[in-house]
């Protein structure tokens, strides 16, 4: 059977929220995908095939039913270097080839597609996990941001370029309040927007952003008002509209291998970094799903299915791309939570392009961007102002940071800088924790008890805490409360051992945990002498022979 057990269950619980869901998704996959060609310098149709195939594929076989991924901006940035220069280089080649870019991106897909089944073969979807909650918000908060900065670029100029405010403020105040272009579409914006906060409170049964893109398009259409419209935007960024056909095999990027030579480098680097920006955008969208709906995705199965619609994306001609935040949030709101909320999407956004492209193209811009304003109050995190200053200082910067880096640079960026900041904050935390309580035993042993985690950045602490020239001749050291975590701990307590007894001193080692003892005997067989084997446990009073105790609960001192 093409569907498995699990994607059939998941296929659809409400098929009339999930049908009307995926078609309000679809409207607003049109623009985005448009808009997303555009920044990475490809035709628009190759866009939206793209989001096609990456919206069939991952619906259908994806680790997160109701989430949608189609082409990005995330991805778009990085692929305008190759493009630019394998269209130089198609420029300079004996028989030169128009588009030689494109084919390259073709290319490279195939590889990015390669590395994401190869992270959900491996597993590798499961350490989202371990990304911070601040991390989690600066990410939602750095990307509500990017999504209205995307929009502003959907506007006309609300006053002409060459009027200053600084040098003829009454002449810029004049601009603003007589462009009607400008103004109209802030009223159907506005309009938009009232009807999806509106609406929901009066009937949850039909999707509130369909109706306000219906009601919108209708009033500008049957009143004859001149605005902005797909149409009009792809045509003025370059490009001829929705008319297209399916796409062909690319039968002629195997043949264009050759024109690599000497640029492998620049195709791996961006495949890696193209199949590291969508999975972690993906794996994140996956996250915030699953908080909202408060179910659970499957992130090695959404590294799977990312991996092959991008491989598709190759072969047949698409952009290639990853999860969409903006969308999948649109279609949860509208009460899409099956398989066949992003099946319809992928579906009738095809039949948009080649069936309905005149209908599509008279939908207002306004009425798009209204619906995405209304994504981007959704989706910011609005309570991180409220808890700012009652959570501890270094998860603020990390907030903070997170929500910068993604707007001046990408998610990727974003997200490693945030978690590697939350990894130091926390080590330096623990570094910090290492105490050793001393004594002196009646046969004149002095015991050192160590409390907190040895590990590599405690080690200074930890050695700072002996000794060793003026300690007496006989010197126990007790991990009882300590966790050895790496080979640094395990370097440092071989060390002390030398220190000790290059002054002649005896020096034992209790309660260490059975992975240290192991890994200890294997660096120098004398360990076998400095550690103890100790059955009994002080703290905890562990069974050694279960089968002794016999007598019922209540009868132990306990």
């Amino acid at each position: 059977m093409i569907l498995g057990q699990e994607t059939r269950k998941n296929f659809t619980q409400n098929p009339k929220n999930d049908i009307l869901s995926g078609l309000t998704v679809a409207l607003a996959l049109v623009p985005e995908a448009v808009a997303f060609a555009f920044v990475a310098g490809v035709d628009p149709l190759v866009g939206l095939y793209g989001a096609f195939m990456m919206g069939i594929v991952t619906a259908l076989f994806g680790g997160r039913p109701g989430m949608i991924s189609g082409a990005t901006g995330a991805m778009a940035v990085v692929m305008v270097h190759l493009i630019q220069k394998g269209n130089e280089v198609g420029l300079t080649m004996d028989n030169p080839v128009d588009n030689l870019g494109l084919q390259w991106l073709f290319i490279t897909l195939l590889f990015v597609g390669g590395i994401q089944i190869m992270a959900g073969v491996f597993k590798l979807g499961k350490f989202v996990r371990l990304i911070p909650h601040p991390v989690m918000m600066g990410f939602v908060n750095g990307l509500a941001i990017v999504i209205f900065l995307a929009q502003l670029k959907l506007f006309p100029n609300a006053v002409p370029q060459e009027i200053s405010f600084w040098n003829d403020t009454s002449g810029w105040l004049s601009a603003l309040f007589t462009n009607t272009v400008f103004w109209k579409m802030m009223g159907f914006i506005g309009l938009t927007m009232a009807i999806m906060y509106g609406l929901p409170k009066l009937t949850k049964k039909i999707p509130a952003a369909l109706i306000a893109i219906v009601v919108v398009a209708c009033i500008t259409i049957f009143g004859g008002i001149e605005m902005s419209t797909v149409g009009s935007f792809i045509r003025e960024g370059g490009g001829s509209g929705l008319k297209g056909s399916l796409p062909t095999f690319q039968d002629q990027i195997f043949g264009l291998f050759g024109s690599l030579a000497g640029h492998w480098d620049l195709i791996i680097s961006t495949a890696v970094i193209l199949a590291a920006v969508g999975l972690i955008e993906s794996l994140m969208t996956l996250n915030l799903v699953d908080e909202i709906t408060e179910t659970r995705g499957n992130g090695n199965r959404e590294c799977i299915a990312q991996g092959g619609a991008n491989i598709l994306n190759g072969l047949f001609g698409g952009m290639g791309g990853c999860a969409m935040i903006g969308q999948s949030i649109i279609n949860v709101d509208s009460g899409g939570r099956g398989r066949l909320s992003g099946a319809i999407a992928a579906i009738a956004l095809l039949c948009f392009v080649l069936f309905g492209a005149p209908l599509i193209e008279q939908i207002p811009i306004a009425a798009l961007v209204g619906v995405m304003f209304m994504v981007v109050v959704g989706t910011f995190a609005w309570s991180s102002f409220r808890i700012i200053r009652k959570i501890p200082l270094s998860d603020a910067i990390v907030l903070i940071a997170v929500s910068a880096i993604t707007v001046w640079k990408d998610l990727a960026v974003a997200v490693i800088a945030g978690v590697i900041i939350s990894a130091l904050v926390f080590a330096w935390k623990n570094a910090l924790m290492i105490r050793a309580r001393k004594r002196i035993q009646p046969d004149g042993t002095k015991t050192y008890e160590i409390w907190g985690p040895l590990f590599f950045g405690s080690i200074q602490n930890f050695n700072s805490k002996f000794d060793v020239k003026n300690d007496p001749q006989n010197v126990e050291i007790d991990f009882v409360e300590s966790r050895i975590s790496d080979h640094s701990a395990l370097e440092a307590i071989f060390n002390l051992v030398n220190k000790y007894e290059a002054e002649g001193k005896s020096i034992k080692l209790k309660h260490l945990s059975e992975d240290c003892k192991v890994l200890l005997y294997k660096a120098s067989p004398k360990f076998k002498e400095v550690v103890i084997e100790a059955i009994d446990d002080p703290r905890y009073h562990l069974a050694a022979d279960p089968e002794k105790f016999t007598k019922p609960l209540s009868e132990y001192n306990i």
